[in-house]
């Protein structure tokens, strides 16, 4: 989720986020290892492509 900045999220346990930018990206699948900004986890990991050989 794209959100115009700067932002300040507090989460469950109280602790506070900051980021000065401009549109900050937050994480909203919590696969994310800067939860809770967003690092692109969520993005399926593309296979090599196969030749299909008739």
């Amino acid at each position: 989720m794209l959100i115009d900045g700067p932002v300040s999220i507090e989460l469950d346990d109280g602790t506070r986020v900051e980021s000065d930018r401009f549109v900050v990206a937050v994480c909203t699948c919590r696969r994310s290892k800067s939860y809770p900004l967003c690092d692109t986890s969520h993005r399926a990991k593309k296979r090599p492509s196969q030749s299909s050989e008739d």
